[in-house]
C-alpha cells in the first residue's frame, strides 16, 4: 500500500528535520520526503494538517505480562495501548513467568508479535536461571532467538561473583547487560523514598544508598570486565552523579529513567495513593529536578515508560500492601511534552529522548523518518488534550497516579511497517 502524509511538521531528530513536508510511505518503507518518488501514485492519504509527524516512538521498559500474567495483561491489549500511544518499538523484561530464560520462550513471545499492526518487540534475555541470581543462562541461544540485552528487571544479582561472571561473559560476545541498580538488603521491606514524607506515613524506608551502593559495585565490575552496561530507572540525584562521574573515566555505560520520576516525588504519595507505588521509588523533590535537568542535558540518555500494568486487586489495598508499577505506553509522549514545555526544551531535543536515543540503546533501525527506513511513524496533535481515565487507557492496566489529569498532545495515528495500526477519530 502506498500512503501519502500530507501537510504535516515532520520533526525527524535523527536527521535534523524540522519542516512541514508531505512522507511518502511504499512497502513498508518511507521513500520520500517533501517530493514523490517518480512514479509514486497513492493509494491512500492522511492530512496532518496542524500536526506533528514524528518516527514512532521507542520504549526501553514495556512489560507485556505474557507469558504468565494475563490476569492482568494480554498481549492483545498492551500492543493497542502502544499504538494508542505513538509507540512503535518496545522492549519488554525478562521478569514474565516463567522468565524469559529459554531460547523457546522468547520465540514464541516473538511469534505472537508478529502481526500486523502490533509494534516491534525486542525481549531482554534473563541474565541468570530463573532470575535467581545463581547459574547464567545460554545467553548466545537467546541471542539468536531474538534477545537484543540481558538484564534482571528488578531482581538483584546478590551473589557478586555470579555477577562479575556474567558481565565476563557478556563482553566476550558483546552483548550489553541492562540492570536496575538497588541493593536488595537495604531495600527488603521498603515500600517509599527514605525521608520525612515515609517518616510521616509510617511506612518503611528505601533510601537513596540502595541505589548508590548498587552502582558503585555494578560500575566497577563493568570497568573490570569491559561489559557494555545500561543503567534502568535511575532514580536520584546522587546515583546520577555517580554514573556521570563514571563515563567521564571511561566506562561505557548508558541510562535511562521513567516518565513517572520525571512528575512526581515522594510527596505525591500523599494519602497513600498505591498508584504511586512505584519501583525504585518516587524520590525526593531534588532527585526528580535532579533527574528532569539530566535527561534535559544528555546524562540521561533516554526516557521510558516502564509500563507495568497491575490488576486492580493489588492495587485497591493498603499502601505497603500494594504492588508497586504503573501503566505507561499511553502517557509517555503526553509526559515528554510536558516535561519539554516545563524545562523549555525545542521540540525536537524532546523526542530524541523518545525515538533515536533509545533506539541507539537498543541497537535497531528505528527512531527516524530517513528515507529507506521502517515506516513506523506518529502523527499527533501537539495542542489537543486529552484527559487520562479509566474509560480512555487501551491498556488492560488502569493504574496511574496520573488519572483525572488532562494532558497534551492527541495521537492522531500511528504506523507500524506502513500498515495503519491506530485511527485516533482522524478529522474529529
Amino acid at each position: 500500500m502506498k500512503i501519502q502524509i500530507r501537510n504535516g511538521r515532520v520533526v525527524d531528530p535523527a536527521s535534523g528535520v524540522d519542516r512541514v513536508a508531505d512522507i511518502f510511505i511504499a512497502k513498508g518503507h518511507i521513500v520520500g520526503i517533501g517530493n514523490a518518488p517518480h512514479g509514486f501514485e497513492t493509494s491512500g492519504s492522511l492530512d496532518a494538517s496542524g500536526c506533528i509527524v514524528c518516527p514512532g516512538l521507542v520504549d526501553l521498559s514495556a512489560r507485556l505480562r505474557e507469558p504468565g500474567y494475563e490476569y492482568r495483561a494480554t498481549l492483545e491489549s498492551e500492543m493497542a495501548a502502544a499504538a494508542a500511544g505513538g509507540i512503535t518499538s518496545l522492549a519488554c523484561p525478562p521478569d514474565t513467568d516463567p522468565p524469559l530464560d529459554e531460547p523457546g520462550l522468547v520465540e514464541m513471545l516473538k511469534h505472537r508479535a508478529r502481526q500486523p499492526g502490533f509494534a516491534h518487540v525486542y525481549p531482554v534475555g534473563a541474565l541468570t536461571l530463573r532470575l535467581a541470581g545463581e547459574r547464567l543462562t545460554e545467553m548466545a541461544e537467546l541471542a539468536e532467538a531474538g534477545c537484543i540485552a540481558f538484564g534482571q528487571a528488578n531482581t538483584a544479582i546478590v551473589d557478586t561473583q555470579v555477577l562479575a561472571r556474567a558481565m565476563q561473559y557478556a563482553a566476550t560476545f558483546g552483548f550489553p547487560v541492562w540492570l536496575q541498580p538497588q541493593d536488595p538488603f537495604l531495600a527488603r521491606m521498603g515500600v517509599a523514598h527514605d525521608g520525612e514524607v515515609a517518616t510521616r506515613l509510617g511506612l518503611a524506608g528505601i533510601p537513596v544508598a540502595a541505589e548508590t551502593i548498587a552502582l558503585a559495585t555494578i560500575l566497577q565490575l563493568a570497568r573490570e570486565s569491559g561489559a557494555q552496561i545500561h543503567l534502568t530507572r535511575i532514580s536520584s540525584a546522587s546515583g546520577l552523579e555517580m554514573v556521570a562521574a563514571a563515563r567521564r573515566s571511561g566506562i561505557a555505560a548508558t541510562c535511562d529513567v521513567a516518565i513517572h520520576h520525571l512528575h512526581l516525588c515522594d510527596h505525591d504519595i500523599a494519602y497513600f495513593n498505591p498508584h504511586a507505588r512505584l519501583d525504585p521509588p518516587l524520590r525526593a523533590q531534588t532527585d526528580r529536578d535532579a533527574l528532569r535537568r539530566g535527561l534535559a542535558d544528555g546524562t540521561i540518555n533516554a526516557l521510558c515508560s516502564d509500563h507495568t500494568p497491575v490488576d486492580d486487586d493489588a492495587k485497591q489495598v493498603p499502601f505497603d500492601e500494594a504492588e508497586p508499577g504503573a501503566t505507561g505506553l499511553e502517557l509517555l509522549l503526553p509526559l515528554t511534552l510536558k516535561w519539554a514545555a516545563e524545562m523549555k526544551l525545542s521540540l525536537p531535543q524532546a523526542l530524541a529522548r523518545v525515538t533515536c536515543d533509545p533506539a541507539k540503546i537498543l541497537g535497531i533501525p528505528a527512531g527516524s523518518l530517513k528515507v529507506g527506513a521502517p515506516a513506523d511513524v506518529c502523527v499527533f496533535d501537539p495542542q489537543a488534550f486529552f484527559k487520562v481515565s479509566r474509560e480512555t487507557l487501551k491498556s488492560q492496566g488502569k493504574n496511574t497516579p496520573f488519572l483525572g489529569l488532562e494532558l497534551p498532545g492527541r495521537v492522531r495515528a500511528t504506523l507500524i511497517d506502513g500498515h495503519l495500526a491506530y485511527d485516533g477519530s482522524w478529522g474529529e
